[in-house]
This record gives C-alpha cells, sequence and structure tokens, in this order.
C-alpha cells in the first residue's frame, strides 16, 4: 500500500464547498450576511429565485430574482448546480457562479434548503454540510411568527417541513445551534468549522 507523502511546508490549501442549510426561520440568510459583515473572506454564493422580491431585498445580492421563464431557460441549458421548488417557489444555484469561486481558490458557502443539500451531497461528496438548528421548536415557531410574513396556513406547513427536515440531519457533517442573540457565535463556529476542514491532512478536491 502506498502512503501518499505530504509536505507541510507546501501544501496549498484546496478550496472547500460549505452548504449552510436547515429550517425556515431558522437564521440562514442573517448568518450569512453578518458572516459577510465581519469580512469573512468566502465566496457567498447568489441563489437565483422565482419569488418575489421583499421590501429591503435587493437583486443580485440577497437573490437574482428572474421569472419563471428565465428559470426554465436555465434548467434546459444545464445552468443550475441544482434546484428546488421550495413552498411553491423555484430556487437554484448557478453552476457557472460556483465553479469560478472555486476555481479562483476562494471557499465558496451556498445557502440552500434540506432538499438542496442532499442533492449537493449526491453531486459533491467531499462539499461540507454544516446544518442551522434553533434552540428548540417553540423557539423556531417564535421567530417564525416575529417575522410576520406567514399566514397561519403557511406557518403550520413551514413548522411541518421543519419536523421532517429534522430527520434529515444525518445526511449533514456538523450542526451549529443558532441561539437568539448570539449570531457572532454562531459564525464563529461555521468559520471555526472551515477552518478545521481546511487543516485536514486528507482533503479531496471538490470537482463538479
Amino acid at each position: 500500500m502506498t502512503t501518499e507523502v505530504i509536505d507541510p511546508y507546501n501544501d496549498p490549501k484546496k478550496p472547500l464547498l460549505v452548504v449552510i442549510s436547515g429550517p425556515s426561520g431558522v437564521g440562514k440568510d442573517v448568518t450569512i450576511e453578518r458572516m459577510k459583515g465581519l469580512g469573512y473572506p468566502f465566496h457567498f454564493v447568489v441563489t437565483a429565485t422565482t419569488r418575489p422580491i421583499r421590501p429591503g431585498e435587493v437583486h443580485g445580492k440577497d437573490y437574482f430574482f428572474i421569472s419563471m421563464g428565465e428559470f426554465a431557460a436555465m434548467i434546459e441549458q444545464d445552468e443550475l448546480l441544482e434546484y428546488a421548488v421550495v413552498y411553491g417557489d423555484y430556487k437554484g444555484i448557478p453552476k457557472s457562479q460556483v465553479r469560478q469561486a472555486l476555481a479562483s481558490g476562494k471557499d465558496v458557502i451556498m445557502r440552500i434548503d434540506v432538499q438542496g443539500a442532499e442533492t449537493i451531497r449526491g453531486i459533491a461528496p467531499h462539499a461540507v454540510l454544516i446544518y442551522i438548528s434553533a434552540e428548540s421548536e417553540e423557539a423556531l415557531v417564535h421567530r417564525l411568527r416575529q417575522r410576520k410574513t406567514e399566514t397561519e396556513g403557511q406557518l403550520a406547513m413551514r413548522i411541518a417541513t421543519a419536523r421532517q427536515e429534522q430527520k434529515k440531519v444525518g445526511v449533514f457533517d456538523y450542526v451549529v445551534v443558532n441561539k437568539e442573540d448570539e449570531l457572532d457565535e454562531t459564525c464563529q463556529t461555521i468559520a471555526a468549522i472551515i477552518n478545521a476542514e481546511k487543516c485536514r491532512v486528507h482533503r479531496p478536491e471538490v470537482i463538479l
């Protein structure tokens, strides 16, 4: 058996593909925005969606807000790494954006739903999957109610979906509890996971 020879003085760190996922309302978007604000040197993928833009959101920054026809064209032209229907709206990850970022040597962070995370695991087995969780189901329901963006029916659907997504935690590599008012600690934990992964001796290159 041949053992790979590693030179610790000349061992370029391969860029990582990191997935941030978890149930609706757990704070995925705000976590990523805070990480950007803290200046972490990652490439944060902008997702394409057919969802209507919400007050305060910016096209090209929060999401690429596109029409159903435009999204269908991206599917036809195989321009999406993965896509799914999320609460009636399509969301997908532009393939070229991810490849270009990895080629530049940057670690790439994608924010996608649990279903999409499973898809990425199949496409890129060496991706790092991080599940963001609330402290409890009660805390999650409280956060969803505070958003005031859902009807009671929509809220019930999100809670039911969250319960099913909780069963998929085994697909992920890490679970990070995003506690109320401790957002910076959540960001630091995610950064520590990424740093530890990059220090692994045997870290295969991500190929898409």
